[in-house]
């Protein structure tokens, strides 16, 4: 997937997660977190930003993410949301998943 502009998902609100996504120049992703619950579940929401980002086969981008205590599922969702701005696909990411699976 490659990423075209700057798109952003989400929102400040409680239990939810702000994303921002932004081509980079680099060897590797440059992730920028920002969480009320870094010391507890920092690592855990980077392995979630790389593995939606390896999923989706995206090249180096800068993501930038302010955690208002987001579940998992949340996180993966904006972050989805932020990269199919970002590319301006047609394609929704889970119809694709859809159709290679039938």
């Amino acid at each position: 997937m490659k990423i075209i502009r700057e798109a952003m998902a989400g929102t400040l609100e409680s239990s939810d997660v702000m994303v921002r996504i932004a081509p980079a120049e680099g060897p590797e992703h440059d992730l920028l977190i920002a969480s009320s619950v870094e010391k507890q579940f920092g690592d855990a929401i980077r392995h979630t930003l790389l593995q939606v980002l390896q999923q989706y086969d995206v090249p180096p981008v800068q993501v930038i993410v302010d955690d208002k205590g987001a579940l998992d599922c949340v996180l993966r969702a904006r972050l989805e949301t932020a990269l199919m701005r970002a590319s301006e696909s047609a394609t929704l990411p889970w119809e694709e998943r859809r159709e290679n699976a039938e």
